[in-house]
């Protein structure tokens, strides 16, 4: 089984749409929390409350790196969204994690962040720009089979 994680903005379904595209195939996905306001307040949640914003952030984020190092330690390929509406630190910052690792990687997004992003894209296997060709090449390592084919 091919363990995917799938890492990324958050404020469209391009995780559904990859999910939904690779039934049938013998894949597993995992991915970071993605209820936003779950994710920012985990910490304060959990450990209990901050009056400054950096500290309840900080709580945060380690939390959640917590989920993330093990989603992409298990992962046999990562795949890093950036989205359009925001700019996504957290998503490059995973791809160099990833990249670190020696894990297969693919940057999916459109071209308007062609040139932001040739650092990170240089890093990975492959650069899609919508989630049927992430689907595509996970069914190509899979089964060696072309779309259309």
């Amino acid at each position: 089984m091919l363990k995917v994680y799938l890492s990324g903005e958050i404020h469209s379904d391009w995780r559904e749409q990859i999910i939904d595209g690779a039934k049938g195939l013998d894949v597993s996905f995992s991915a970071p929390v993605t209820d936003h306001a779950a994710s920012d307040d985990c910490g304060v949640a959990i450990l209990g409350g901050e009056p400054d914003k950096f500290w309840h952030d900080n709580k945060g984020a380690k939390i959640n790196a917590i989920r993330t190092r093990k989603g992409i330690s298990d992962a046999d390929v990562v795949v890093v969204r950036f989205g359009e509406k925001y700019k996504q630190w957290n998503a490059a910052f995973d791809a160099g994690y990833a990249a670190a690792l020696g894990k297969s990687l693919i940057i999916l997004h459109g071209d308007d962040h062609q040139h932001a992003l040739k650092e990170v894209d240089a890093a990975a296997m492959a650069v899609a720009q919508d989630p049927r060709q992430v689907v595509e090449i996970l069914r190509y390592v899979l089964d060696g089979t072309l779309p259309n084919a």
